[in-house]
């Protein structure tokens, strides 16, 4: 299939899909290079296809989602590329799409911020049974990323994404919400989430912080726009990085990303898990985007006495270790910790809520609440010591590839 790459109105590439795979096979003219999707560069004035074509298999569903298997079966497409193709790469993310050859097709009418957008594929993800002839296809949910069962729907008006959780605990749509309360108490700018049931089951629902006038730019495409030498460790080639674009403000928005990842031991922040805005129009950057996808996180899928122990808790984006990331943070002088008083108040409440006895017992959320407070106490104890980082940041314990299910192509971090 011949398209054009649009960037919102404005054509930016002519290309050729594979009508049986949905993969970019040849890049027929370069209209607007300065439109590229961030992280794919020209090779003596042409576009690197490969690195296009890894960019445009990123925003499928990866097959790691929990019943991708099923729900392609259902809608009786191959793979997940193929529903790219089917609502034309269009997302609630940012505004590039693919314009079919001859379709007359313009964004006005299919962009998902203005117009509304059908809840089948949602609904088959959801695990509906449809029969695949009549479905329509126009859905943000094609392009949604993440291992997790998700969907978007139209609430009120709104744009919302909701998210469940994985079994046994269900934990993360409870741990969206205790994210979104301690963010709020330390004035740290962040996507706020909200609980909601359906059959019995958690969900977490937040609106979209995209409009059609600004776009998400995912930190693994700002990590890919320059080359990274060997010696510079992860942090260093992301801060230089947004540098060398223009971003603002970086040092500053990492300090509270990783002070929050510690106190709630995340464990899935890699590249693809926060970033920075963009408008689309005119390419300036807004600044890095409020911290969103927190829910991988206060032990979501180890037992209490690993959560108290604080066993096997691994770390993203920089180090593989939270006391080793702390070591980055150049201030703390912004943690207020009396805010911080009513913590084990808020895990409790969140963690009762509704039907939540049903998937978390009594003994977890004591646990839960329990290690965020000790890791409150030692960040407490750090401040008193903490000095500012070093200049030159050493690789040491440094992430070493790409470990996250959501990068689509395995790229190792270190070259």
């Amino acid at each position: 299939m011949k398209c054009t790459l649009m960037h919102k109105k404005l054509p930016v590439a002519a290309m050729t899909l594979d009508d049986a795979t949905g993969h970019i096979v040849k890049v027929n003219s370069l209209y607007a290079p300065e439109h590229l999707p961030i992280g794919i560069r020209l090779y003596k004035g042409a576009v690197d296809r490969k690195a296009l074509d890894d960019w445009w298999t990123e925003r499928a569903i990866p097959m790691s989602r929990s019943g991708i298997r099923e729900a392609l079966e259902t809608l009786d497409v191959p793979n997940t590329e193929m529903l790219l193709v089917r609502c034309y790469g269009l997302s609630l993310s940012d505004q590039y799409w693919i314009c079919p050859e001859g379709s007359g097709i313009v964004w006005e009418d299919v962009n998902f911020f203005q117009n509304a957008f059908s809840d089948d594929i949602g609904d088959v993800l959801f695990g509906a049974d449809k029969n695949a002839n009549l479905l329509d296809f126009s859905s943000p949910d094609n392009t949604s990323d993440g291992n997790l069962k998700k969907r978007w729907k139209i609430i009120d008006g709104k744009r919302c994404l909701l998210k469940g959780g994985s079994n046994p605990f269900r934990q993360q749509p409870f741990n969206e919400v205790i994210a979104t309360g301690i963010m709020a108490r330390l004035g740290i700018p962040h996507v706020p989430y909200s609980l909601a049931w359906d059959k019995g089951a958690p969900y977490s629902v937040c609106e979209d912080f995209i409009t059609e006038n600004t776009e998400l730019v995912p930190a693994w495409r700002i990590y890919l726009s320059q080359k990274k030498s060997n010696s510079a460790s992860v942090y260093q080639h992301f801060v230089d990085c947004c540098g060398a674009l223009g971003i603002k403000d970086v040092v500053p928005f990492l300090d509270r990303m990783i002070v929050l990842d510690y106190l709630i031991a995340n464990e899935d922040r890699h590249l693809n898990n926060f970033g920075a805005l963009r408008d689309p129009e005119t390419l300036e950057w807004l600044g890095m985007a409020p911290i969103y996808d927190s829910g991988s996180s206060l032990g979501y899928d180890k037992l209490p006495g690993q959560i108290r122990a604080g066993k096997g808790v691994v770390c993203k984006p920089f180090k593989n270790h939270h006391d080793e990331q702390l070591k980055l943070v150049t201030s703390i002088d912004w943690l207020e910790f009396d805010k911080l008083a009513d913590v084990g108040d808020l895990i409790t409440e969140t963690l009762t809520a509704g039907d939540a006895g049903d998937y978390i017992d009594e003994n977890r959320v004591h646990a839960i609440a329990g290690s965020v407070q000790e890791r409150v106490a030692d960040l407490k104890q750090l401040a008193m010591t903490h000095l500012p980082a070093q200049a030159e940041i050493t690789t040491e314990d440094d992430v070493a590839e790409d470990i996250a299910e959501d990068y689509g192509p395995k790229m190792g971090l270190q070259s």
